[in-house]
């Protein structure tokens, strides 16, 4: 992706390297890194959205989820309403789950349900920051070790609801937090010295990653066509910090 004063620009050669499946009424991105889903003010090639559009021709696309800057995984642009309103529809029934790849601080010896509810973290230095709070928006979030590797877990995410940050949220409140997240790690002021200079030397110190390390690994709708099952490998980021670290199989 080109480099610019404030950020990143797709390619169509980079966007095509990136289409896991595509059909005349769908195409299945494996989202990489620091992009962006939604439209920016930085022209069409700036988003994921965006550059679909101007790669495939069209004026408009449907994206029944979407995914953090930072976070990897399966994306899916519908490109026909019929598409987008039956995968839409099964969003809004509940009769869709997705299922995330998180590498964590610490050992997480088994499996855990997180239920608790979540919203603004009030007086953070990061407003978008989200945190544990009895007033906040219930949420609830399944946890499965799956490898063990020194200090760190290969941890299975199954969200129940769809809250802002909520697995970056619940596994820091957890005592676990994402590797690499500026915002809910070791020290949030990560983040705006993130923003405001870049990946700086006290970030590299600070952090094993360049970014969180949480991925999209599968998403399913149970639509009227049945079942709808989507996949992205794990990007090369993960896998190869994950290899580096000799992991072991967790009980």
């Amino acid at each position: 992706m080109p480099a610019t004063d404030w950020g990143w620009l797709v390619t169509s050669a980079e966007l095509e390297s990136w289409i896991l499946h595509r059909t005349p009424d769908l195409l299945v991105l494996q989202k990489p890194p620091h992009t962006v889903c939604h439209p920016s003010r930085y022209g069409p090639w700036s988003s994921l959205i965006g550059a679909c559009r101007e790669y495939l021709g069209v004026e408009r696309l449907h994206m029944p989820f979407r995914l953090d800057r930072e976070t990897t995984g399966v994306l899916l642009f519908a490109l026909t309403h019929e598409t987008g309103t039956r995968l839409q529809h099964a969003v809004q029934a509940g009769a869709h789950r997705k299922q995330y790849t998180a590498i964590v601080d610490g050992r997480l010896e088994k499996a855990i349900t997180v239920d608790s509810p979540i919203g603004p973290d009030v007086g953070a230095e990061f407003f978008s920051r989200q945190w544990v709070r009895s007033d906040g928006q219930g949420a609830v979030t399944h946890f499965e070790p799956v490898a063990h590797a020194g200090a760190y877990t290969l941890v299975r995410a199954i969200p129940v609801t769809g809250r802002r940050h909520q697995i970056r949220v619940h596994l820091a409140s957890t005592g676990h937090p994402i590797v690499g997240d500026k915002l809910y790690g070791p020290d949030p002021s990560l983040m705006i010295e993130f923003m405001q200079h870049g990946f700086s030397e006290r970030l590299r110190a600070a952090l094993p990653l360049e970014r969180h390390a949480l991925h999209c690994a599968e998403v399913v709708f149970e639509t009227t066509l049945g079942e709808e099952r989507f996949t992205a490998p794990l990007p090369a980021d993960m896998a190869d910090f994950w290899s580096s670290l000799s992991p072991v199989e967790a009980r």
